[in-house]
């Protein structure tokens, strides 16, 4: 007797659950930003800025939901060229590899890359002109590689502000 009023109970329980569970399933789930379409507005700001100071080089935005960092998206653009031109003074670049060590090293310490928050990893340059952000779903950053690290630095921080108010 006992036995079969817990099994009624037990049954009882785990319908009063279900029916819990799937109260409000029929809304939807709030839409998530589409990074593509966020980073194609963050890309185009970046070579705006860049264009307004006059430089070339390349830009890159990246986004990971995690932290630390174990995934990420990633989109670029070339302002320009993403390789300059040598000198007699100085070899040539490739600024896109630049701009991604930029962001390499603050996906590894989530500081703005030259922060020398701790000692160089190989594989990194340790050279300003990336920014990095937390934002509401996760962490976002800009770099960008073709000026002084100063006009980088403005260049990235015209892509960080509309990651961070999108992502």
């Amino acid at each position: 007797m006992q036995s079969k009023l817990f099994l009624k109970m037990m049954l009882l329980a785990l319908a009063f659950l279900g029916a819990v569970n799937l109260d409000g399933q029929d809304k939807p789930a709030p839409a998530s930003p589409d990074f593509n379409a966020v980073a194609d507005k963050a890309l185009a700001a970046m070579k705006t800025r860049a264009e307004e100071l006059h430089i070339n080089g390349a830009a890159v935005v990246a986004y990971s939901k995690s932290d630390p960092v174990m995934e990420w998206s990633s989109k670029m653009v070339a302002v320009g060229a993403i390789t300059s031109t040598p000198t007699t003074n100085n070899l040539a670049e490739n600024r896109l590899a630049i701009a991604y060590t930029k962001a390499a090293e603050m996906a590894s310490t989530l500081k703005d890359s030259g922060s020398h928050s701790r000692p160089k990893l190989r594989g990194e340059n340790g050279w300003e002109g990336g920014v990095v952000a937390r934002s509401k779903t996760g962490v976002v950053f800009a770099a960008f590689s073709g000026g002084v690290s100063s006009d980088d630095i403005k260049v990235s921080r015209a892509g960080l502000a509309v990651l961070s108010d999108s992502l």
